[in-house]
Protein backbone atom coordinates (compact mmCIF):
# COMPACT_ATOMS: atom_id res chain seq x y z
CA UNK A 1 0.00 0.00 0.00
CA UNK A 2 1.32 3.53 -0.42
CA UNK A 3 0.50 6.91 1.14
CA UNK A 4 -2.61 8.63 0.56
CA UNK A 5 -2.30 10.50 -2.45
CA UNK A 6 -1.59 14.60 -1.54
CA UNK A 7 -1.83 17.07 -3.76
CA UNK A 8 1.14 18.45 -5.38
CA UNK A 9 2.54 21.65 -3.28
CA UNK A 10 3.21 24.70 -5.77
CA UNK A 11 6.69 24.55 -6.21
CA UNK A 12 6.81 20.89 -6.83
CA UNK A 13 4.77 21.46 -9.70
CA UNK A 14 6.33 24.63 -10.64
CA UNK A 15 9.57 22.69 -10.67
CA UNK A 16 7.99 19.58 -13.00
CA UNK A 17 6.81 22.12 -15.40
CA UNK A 18 10.18 24.10 -15.32
CA UNK A 19 11.30 21.22 -17.72
CA UNK A 20 9.74 22.72 -20.82
CA UNK A 21 12.29 25.31 -21.35
CA UNK A 22 14.63 22.26 -22.58
CA UNK A 23 12.19 23.41 -25.63
CA UNK A 24 14.95 25.93 -26.06
CA UNK A 25 17.69 23.68 -26.86
CA UNK A 26 15.79 21.46 -28.45
CA UNK A 27 14.39 23.75 -31.00
CA UNK A 28 17.84 25.32 -31.44
CA UNK A 29 19.65 21.94 -32.01
CA UNK A 30 17.53 20.76 -34.66
CA UNK A 31 17.69 23.94 -36.60
CA UNK A 32 21.40 23.50 -36.45
CA UNK A 33 20.71 19.98 -37.60
CA UNK A 34 18.74 21.24 -40.34
CA UNK A 35 21.20 23.70 -41.24
CA UNK A 36 23.93 21.15 -41.36
CA UNK A 37 22.22 18.66 -43.46
CA UNK A 38 21.44 21.49 -45.82
CA UNK A 39 25.02 22.11 -45.95
CA UNK A 40 25.85 18.94 -46.80
CA UNK A 41 23.82 18.56 -49.66
CA UNK A 42 24.77 21.59 -51.02
CA UNK A 43 28.29 19.72 -50.91
CA UNK A 44 27.20 16.70 -52.40
CA UNK A 45 25.59 18.90 -55.03
CA UNK A 46 29.06 20.27 -55.78
CA UNK A 47 31.06 17.35 -55.19
CA UNK A 48 29.09 15.79 -57.72
CA UNK A 49 29.28 18.30 -60.19
CA UNK A 50 32.84 17.95 -60.12
CA UNK A 51 33.33 14.95 -60.50
CA UNK A 52 31.24 15.09 -63.61
CA UNK A 53 33.71 17.88 -64.21
CA UNK A 54 36.57 15.71 -64.23
CA UNK A 55 34.88 13.02 -65.68
CA UNK A 56 34.26 14.97 -68.86
CA UNK A 57 37.89 16.88 -68.69
CA UNK A 58 39.82 13.35 -68.34
CA UNK A 59 41.02 14.35 -65.18
CA UNK A 60 40.57 10.75 -62.95
CA UNK A 61 42.99 11.78 -60.03
CA UNK A 62 40.20 11.05 -57.07
CA UNK A 63 42.18 12.39 -54.15
CA UNK A 64 40.86 16.04 -54.05
CA UNK A 65 37.67 14.25 -54.89
CA UNK A 66 37.33 11.50 -51.84
CA UNK A 67 38.69 14.15 -49.85
CA UNK A 68 35.34 16.43 -50.71
CA UNK A 69 32.98 13.80 -50.30
CA UNK A 70 34.69 12.65 -46.66
CA UNK A 71 34.34 16.59 -45.80
CA UNK A 72 30.71 15.86 -47.25
CA UNK A 73 30.16 12.78 -45.17
CA UNK A 74 31.75 14.07 -42.00
CA UNK A 75 29.00 17.30 -42.13
CA UNK A 76 26.04 14.82 -42.25
CA UNK A 77 27.62 13.09 -39.38
CA UNK A 78 27.48 15.95 -37.74
CA UNK A 79 24.33 16.99 -38.48
CA UNK A 80 23.33 13.39 -37.54
CA UNK A 81 24.70 14.16 -33.90
CA UNK A 82 22.59 17.66 -33.46
CA UNK A 83 19.21 15.60 -34.42
CA UNK A 84 20.00 12.63 -31.75
CA UNK A 85 20.74 15.45 -29.09
CA UNK A 86 17.64 17.50 -30.12
CA UNK A 87 15.28 14.39 -30.37
CA UNK A 88 16.70 13.07 -27.45
CA UNK A 89 15.84 15.80 -24.97
CA UNK A 90 12.40 16.27 -26.46
CA UNK A 91 11.78 12.51 -25.29
CA UNK A 92 13.59 12.87 -22.06
CA UNK A 93 12.66 16.16 -20.57
CA UNK A 94 9.21 17.15 -22.84
CA UNK A 95 7.34 13.31 -24.11
CA UNK A 96 8.45 9.98 -24.79
CA UNK A 97 8.87 9.08 -28.18
CA UNK A 98 8.77 6.02 -30.35
CA UNK A 99 11.27 7.08 -32.29
CA UNK A 100 14.28 7.29 -29.90
CA UNK A 101 12.95 4.02 -28.35
CA UNK A 102 13.95 2.70 -31.87
CA UNK A 103 17.30 4.06 -31.29
CA UNK A 104 17.71 3.04 -28.10
CA UNK A 105 17.69 6.18 -26.37
CA UNK A 106 15.45 5.99 -23.18
CA UNK A 107 17.74 7.73 -20.42
CA UNK A 108 20.19 10.34 -20.61
CA UNK A 109 23.40 7.49 -20.49
CA UNK A 110 21.70 6.17 -23.71
CA UNK A 111 22.20 9.83 -25.49
CA UNK A 112 25.10 10.39 -24.17
CA UNK A 113 26.24 6.88 -25.46
CA UNK A 114 24.91 7.29 -29.16
CA UNK A 115 26.43 10.93 -29.09
CA UNK A 116 29.62 9.41 -28.29
CA UNK A 117 29.65 6.68 -31.05
CA UNK A 118 29.34 9.19 -33.81
CA UNK A 119 32.07 11.31 -32.70
CA UNK A 120 34.21 8.51 -32.73
CA UNK A 121 33.07 7.85 -36.35
CA UNK A 122 33.49 11.31 -37.16
CA UNK A 123 37.27 11.59 -35.90
CA UNK A 124 37.89 8.34 -37.93
CA UNK A 125 36.31 9.71 -40.98
CA UNK A 126 38.20 13.09 -40.18
CA UNK A 127 42.21 10.69 -39.50
CA UNK A 128 40.84 9.14 -43.16
CA UNK A 129 40.64 12.79 -44.79
CA UNK A 130 43.80 13.59 -43.82
CA UNK A 131 45.39 10.18 -44.72
CA UNK A 132 44.39 10.52 -47.90
CA UNK A 133 45.72 13.59 -48.43
CA UNK A 134 49.18 12.45 -47.13
CA UNK A 135 51.07 15.95 -47.55
CA UNK A 136 52.87 15.37 -44.53
CA UNK A 137 53.54 11.96 -43.21
CA UNK A 138 55.10 12.31 -39.92
CA UNK A 139 52.05 15.49 -39.14
CA UNK A 140 49.75 12.96 -40.03
CA UNK A 141 51.05 10.51 -37.95
CA UNK A 142 51.15 12.63 -35.01
CA UNK A 143 47.58 13.79 -35.69
CA UNK A 144 46.84 10.09 -36.09
CA UNK A 145 48.01 9.48 -32.15
CA UNK A 146 46.41 12.41 -30.77
CA UNK A 147 43.34 10.88 -32.24
CA UNK A 148 43.49 7.63 -31.02
CA UNK A 149 43.76 9.09 -27.52
CA UNK A 150 40.72 10.66 -27.62
CA UNK A 151 38.77 7.79 -29.23
CA UNK A 152 40.42 5.63 -26.56
CA UNK A 153 39.05 7.41 -24.13
CA UNK A 154 35.78 8.34 -25.51
CA UNK A 155 35.38 4.19 -25.69
CA UNK A 156 36.64 4.03 -21.77
CA UNK A 157 33.42 6.52 -21.40
CA UNK A 158 31.13 4.28 -23.01
CA UNK A 159 32.21 1.30 -21.00
CA UNK A 160 31.81 3.55 -17.76
CA UNK A 161 28.52 4.84 -19.05
CA UNK A 162 27.29 0.87 -19.64
CA UNK A 163 28.21 -0.15 -16.22
CA UNK A 164 26.48 2.95 -14.69
CA UNK A 165 23.06 2.40 -16.74
CA UNK A 166 22.98 -1.56 -16.15
CA UNK A 167 23.90 -0.79 -11.89
CA UNK A 168 20.64 1.91 -12.54
CA UNK A 169 18.85 -0.58 -13.65
CA UNK A 170 19.50 -2.90 -11.21
CA UNK A 171 18.85 -0.90 -8.51
CA UNK A 172 15.06 0.16 -8.82
CA UNK A 173 13.43 -0.02 -12.77
CA UNK A 174 10.48 0.25 -11.60
CA UNK A 175 10.72 3.40 -9.53
CA UNK A 176 11.88 4.83 -12.62
CA UNK A 177 8.94 3.35 -14.88
CA UNK A 178 6.69 4.25 -12.65
CA UNK A 179 8.06 8.17 -12.73
CA UNK A 180 7.86 8.07 -15.98
CA UNK A 181 4.63 7.05 -16.49
CA UNK A 182 3.29 9.97 -13.53
CA UNK A 183 5.52 12.64 -15.17
CA UNK A 184 3.92 12.36 -18.91
CA UNK A 185 0.90 10.59 -18.62
CA UNK A 186 -0.63 11.59 -15.31
CA UNK A 187 1.02 15.06 -15.65
CA UNK A 188 2.17 14.55 -11.94
CA UNK A 189 5.13 16.03 -11.14
CA UNK A 190 5.10 15.55 -7.54
CA UNK A 191 6.42 11.63 -6.74
CA UNK A 192 4.71 9.57 -4.30
CA UNK A 193 6.18 7.59 -2.15
CA UNK A 194 5.20 4.24 -1.22
CA UNK A 195 5.03 2.73 2.65
CA UNK A 196 6.77 -0.29 3.31
CA UNK A 197 4.27 -2.89 4.10
CA UNK A 198 5.76 -4.60 6.89
CA UNK A 199 6.50 -0.81 8.30
CA UNK A 200 2.86 -0.17 8.07
CA UNK A 201 1.58 -3.14 9.97
CA UNK A 202 3.88 -2.57 12.70
CA UNK A 203 2.41 0.96 13.02
CA UNK A 204 -1.03 -0.43 13.04
CA UNK A 205 -0.08 -2.60 15.67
Amino acid sequence: MSNPSKPPTPFSRAIGQSRFIVLLAVISVLLVAIALFLLGVLQALSGIWDAVQAVASGHFAATSLTIQFLEIVSTMLKAVVFYIIGVGLYSLFIAPLNLTVSLGVETLNDLEDKIVSVVIVILAVTFLEHFVHWDEPLQTLEFGAALALVVGSLVFFQRYSHQAKEAQQDRAPAVTARARQQLFEEDTEQQSIPVDPSQEGESSS
